[in-house]
């Protein structure tokens, strides 16, 4: 063989090599487990340019967190390679061993976390949203405004109020905010807890399921309070203008949206890129620009206009009150019958 014949060979060896690993690449698909909320700009903002990243196909397992948890339990920790849920649900999921530890040197994003953010649940997940439960009110209808969870059993507030049913994520935050209320433990004293549920059922028009319910029962006027999650409030001002965040004394509830990696990932290192990008400054400034998510990078700087409908900021994130949800998950589905006897299921 002549040197001549020879490089030929080899630079069309190494052209067959690198054409081969980029079929690999091409052929690996990446599974993401989520809501499929704001999918339009998810995908434009996260899911394209992952994909020029990571040269993979990316699909999706879509559903509420119930019950994509469930499927990922039924397949025993296979099936996908990242899973968004709520903290409720993700501790769930810690619980039955259906998560990886993760090795946050491998995501180094998370260092420019808020402290929350960074490993709300030991070793598991980071959150890469944190949001709020709190009241909401219409300004121009509701005089005295709204100051304390305690307002919700005001007499002036009969048949006015919308409360987010037992099985969402805010549902049972108004069980706790009863108990205190009434002054006792809501685990411990679970039936003075729910005979403060009773003394409220005058002030509740409907109870509702999801964001999209709640914003109708506001534009309608049919409710001009709610217990809400804050990422309701751009679709409820945009119906209602008058629409109020209430600043309350006993403090508003925090909710993180977390990302974890199943016990069977096929795609692990994947996963911890992943990860990492969704924490980067860049993807948590375009979110939050966009009305997509609440930015947990402490770098990431929004005007007084862009933050307004977010948690954001030091100062607000470490006023939230934390759930025990160890405890409440055990409490849960007790809670469930108890409400489901005022309220109908």
């Amino acid at each position: 063989m002549t040197m001549k014949t020879w490089m030929k060979t080899a630079v069309a060896l190494g052209a067959l090599a690198l054409g081969s690993q980029a079929a690999i690449a091409q052929d690996k698909t990446f599974t993401i487990s989520w809501w499929g909320y704001n999918g339009e700009k998810l995908n434009a903002n996260i899911i394209e340019p992952f994909k020029k990243m990571c040269e993979c196909e990316v699909v999706f397992e879509t559903g509420n967190n119930a019950d994509r948890l469930n499927k990922l339990k039924i397949r025993g920790g296979k099936g996908v390679d990242v899973i968004f849920l709520t903290d409720s649900y993700s501790q769930i999921g810690i619980e039955e061993g259906l998560f990886q530890e993760i090795d946050r040197a491998k995501i180094p994003n998370v260092e420019e976390l808020y402290d929350l953010a960074q490993a709300p649940q030991g070793n598991y997940g980071p959150a890469y949203t944190i949001g709020r439960i709190g009241i909401v009110y219409d300004a121009d209808k509701v005089d005295p405004p709204i100051g304390s969870w305690n307002d919700l059993w005001r007499d002036d507030l009969k048949s006015t109020i919308s409360l987010p049913g037992i099985t969402t994520t805010a549902g049972p935050i108004v069980v706790l905010r009863a108990a205190a209320h009434a002054g006792v433990d809501p685990y411990t004293q679970t039936d003075e807890a729910f005979v403060a549920i009773e003394e409220i059922k005058p002030n509740v028009v409907k109870n509702y399921n999801t964001g999209s319910e709640l914003v109708n029962l506001i534009s309608t006027g049919e409710a001009t309070v709610a217990v809400a999650q804050d990422f309701t409030m751009a679709s409820m001002t945009a119906a209602v203008p008058s629409m109020t965040w209430a600043t309350l004394s006993d403090g508003d509830i925090a909710t993180l949206n977390t990302i974890n990696i199943p016990t069977g990932a096929e795609n692990v290192d994947l996963a911890l890129e992943f990860i990492n990008f969704v924490l980067s400054k860049d993807i948590q400034q375009t979110e939050a620009e966009q009305g997509v998510d609440a930015p947990v990078n402490k770098n990431v700087e929004l005007t007084e206009e862009q933050a307004k409908i977010w948690t954001y900021g030091k100062e607000m994130i470490d006023s939230l009150n934390r759930v025990d949800y160890d405890k409440l998950n055990a409490a849960k589905p007790d809670w469930i019958d108890r409400w489901n006897e005022i309220f109908g299921s």
